[in-house]
């Protein structure tokens, strides 16, 4: 299931969607807030260039709305369910889960979009060997 090579393994590793060889990110701690959305130009084993075109990332920006929102009903059913709190104190929940996991937010909408798509290549050795002759 998180074998090298699934969607599911580059997305919740931030590995590079074609070859999984390495991460797309300069620092792979995401709460490292000065460089959490420094990436590498392209990977440098299969030469994917992450940034499909200008603003590519811009369309994160939805994922990372609905990522958002299932954080948010996560955090208000575990608090008003499971623990019986007020519906206030379910509200702050809700902000300080978002607080909190904004950067692990940002990166993995970052990651599924660019897995949607960039799928992985197996033969993207030999391609990248007759890419040389």
């Amino acid at each position: 299931m998180l074998k090298k090579g699934s969607k599911l393994n580059s997305i919740l590793t931030g590995s590079c969607p074609k070859c999984s060889e390495e991460s797309m990110y300069l620092d792979k701690n995401p709460f490292n807030l000065r460089n959490i959305y420094k990436m590498h130009e392209k990977c440098s084993h299969c030469n994917l260039k992450y940034n499909l075109e200008p603003s590519f990332f811009y369309g994160a920006m939805y994922v990372s709305y609905g990522l958002g929102v299932a954080f948010s009903v996560a955090a208000f059913i575990i608090s008003y369910v499971f623990f019986s709190s007020t519906i206030i104190t379910a509200f702050i929940a809700i902000v300080i889960t978002l607080i909190v996991l904004m950067p692990i937010n940002m990166r993995l909408a970052r990651n599924i979009w660019i897995n949607m798509f960039i799928s992985y290549d197996k033969d993207w050795k030999e391609k990248k060997i007759d890419e040389r002759k």
